[in-house]
């Protein structure tokens, strides 16, 4: 009876073991995911930070042209 018992338990302890792989696995392929999600959002952040620095850069660019602009239309009296 205790022979039985024995093996009872070890069938359960693998079945334990066996479920407890499959969670691993799976934790870490969940993981990795997460790392290449943290990736991504790294990467369209620097993306949004590049369009805001173009923007800055195209707004100081309008703002010379348009002080050229007040100048020259003060020069030929259009103003």
């Amino acid at each position: 009876m205790s022979t039985e018992i024995d093996n009872l338990i070890l069938e359960h302890l693998k079945r334990f073991q066996a479920g407890q792989e499959r969670i691993e696995i799976k934790l870490s392929e969940l993981t990795q995911r997460v790392a290449n999600l943290e990736a991504s959002v790294a990467s369209i952040k620097r993306d949004i930070g590049d369009v805001y620095t173009e923007i800055a850069a195209q707004s100081a660019r309008y703002d010379r042209a348009s002080e050229r602009m007040e100048r020259i239309e003060r020069r030929l009296e259009l103003a």
